[in-house]
């Protein structure tokens, strides 16, 4: 999370978007300022410091996930990579995208075949990959990254996320029969038309609307559904 240091000097306060119009295909920062306006001294302002800190911790917050590249619905799907070792780049991971998924290079994993892999995804960064169509049944992918990685229609029967980081990823029409998702951050993650049959949900990280919305799974079981706490 980014944080602004603001000093706490009393004096007037302004905040601003700054937006770019936006070319089709392209995308462009979005810029916030929080400033400290000299010309506008005012005293007795104490009542209303924190409300400013706030006011730009929040902007903050949505400059982060705003200028990140994860895929939105409406997107198309850049070509399919032809680098012939490029299901092997998994191995290495992101290294400069962390929990933002910001790349130098998209990690396209899409097509590719990991099943039963037990010693080369464990704790790798595949923050915003392109998995969708790939086939991670029955990996061991405890203590990955995948922050906004696009999984759609991806394939992780019997996978082990047990302490991952899979906030954000689309995990819409995904097969996750029986993926263990103990300790699992899914903050932000969608599962629309996914495959949620004995899934181990203990001890899973999610928010209350994150969690409304994979309640609506009729595919999740009864024992899921306790761990998670649907109602």
């Amino acid at each position: 999370m980014a944080t602004l240091s603001i000093p706490l000097q009393q004096r007037a306060f302004s905040f601003r978007r700054i937006s770019t119009k936006h070319k089709q295909d392209s995308q462009f920062p979005a810029q916030i300022r929080c400033s400290w306006d000299d010309s506008k001294y005012v005293e007795n302002l104490s009542p209303f410091k924190e409300i400013k800190n706030v006011a730009c911790g929040i902007l903050a917050v949505w400059a982060v996930t705003a200028v990140s590249p994860v895929i939105a619905a409406n997107q198309r799907l850049p070509p399919l990579s032809t680098d012939p070792s490029r299901c092997e780049r998994a191995f290495v991971g992101n290294t400069i995208g962390q929990a933002n998924g910001v790349y130098d290079k998209p990690l396209d994993l899409r097509f590719c075949d990991y099943t039963n892999d037990k010693s080369n995804l464990k704790g790798k960064s595949l923050t915003a990959a392109l998995m969708s169509e790939a086939k991670f049944d029955g990996a061991d992918m405890t203590e990955v990254v995948m922050s906004k990685a696009y999984a759609v229609g991806a394939s992780f029967k019997g996978t082990d996320f047990t302490n991952a980081v899979l906030d954000r990823v689309n995990f819409g029409k995904a097969n996750l029969k029986g993926a263990v998702f103990k300790n699992t951050v899914l903050s932000g993650s969608t599962f629309e038309e996914a495959q949620l049959q004995d899934v181990d949900f203990e001890d899973t990280i999610i928010g209350y609307i994150d969690l409304q919305k994979l309640c609506v799974n009729k595919t999740i079981n009864e024992d899921s559904r306790v761990n998670l706490g649907c109602r």
